[in-house]
């Protein structure tokens, strides 16, 4: 399992609400049609570590809504994120080693321990705002760039 929060699984909500992150945006991500028409762009943080991966988007309390986050991971496999100590609901998008959109999770709700899984192996996980993917018109089968 993999996270907006995977370390520390016990932590209590209440631990989190003294705490905030910034993040660093150093990545431009764009979602493509099948005709390759680019639909949107966000500056997204990379996590491409254990440690950041495991980090996450939690404790981040204000994210712009062109900014995200790409997670990279090391080999394409079944992903499962959860949504423990992060605040804002966020769609969290699996994507393949095609770099196509396998599975979309809208709206994932803040602070869920609720396994959210990929269904189809993914190298790539990107997390955008909850509502962004639906407002931009991002579906599974869409690629992405980065």
């Amino acid at each position: 399992m993999s996270a907006c929060s995977q370390h520390q699984k016990n932590s209590k909500k209440e631990n989190t609400n003294d705490r905030s992150r910034s993040l660093k945006f150093v990545r431009s991500v764009s979602f493509i049609t099948a005709n390759g028409d680019t639909v949107s762009t966000i500056d997204a943080a990379v996590a491409d570590d254990e440690s950041e991966r495991s980090e996450g988007l939690m404790d981040v309390r204000d994210l712009a809504e062109s900014k995200g986050m790409l997670f990279i991971f090391d080999k394409s496999e079944q992903r499962s994120f959860w949504m423990a100590n992060t605040p804002l609901p966020l769609d969290i998008i699996f994507v393949n080693t095609d770099y196509k959109i396998v599975r979309i999770h809208h709206n994932a709700q803040p602070f869920s321990e609720k396994n959210l899984p990929s269904g189809e192996p993914a190298k790539y996980v990107i997390e955008t705002n909850g509502g962004y993917c639906v407002s931009h018109d991002i579906s599974e089968g869409m690629k992405v760039s980065f």
